[in-house]
């Protein structure tokens, strides 16, 4: 078991929460003595504050910068089609 105390500003993450969970990919935005403020890219960017004490099921991987940049090809390119259809109005 794992806490988000272990995780840095600014890195990306894959992680699981719960042993069941999915694995999803979060970056650490802010933080503060207690707290951090956590974006998570699910199927839409959510953002939310986690303790610092706050368990992780695990801490698969940090993204090196060369992965995060692929990623956000893939992510920018995948939220690109939902507006797609809003330009055309």
């Amino acid at each position: 078991m794992y806490a988000y105390d272990l995780l840095e500003t600014g890195c990306y993450y894959l992680v699981k929460e719960k042993e069941d969970s999915p694995i999803i990919l979060i970056k650490v935005a802010v933080e503060t003595d207690h707290c951090l403020f956590i974006q998570r890219f699910d199927d839409l960017l959510a953002t939310e504050w986690k303790l610092r004490k706050d368990p992780l099921f695990d801490i698969i991987e940090c993204l090196s910068d060369e992965k995060v940049k692929e990623w956000e090809e893939h992510y920018r390119s995948n939220a690109d089609a939902y507006y797609e259809d809003d330009e055309e109005e």
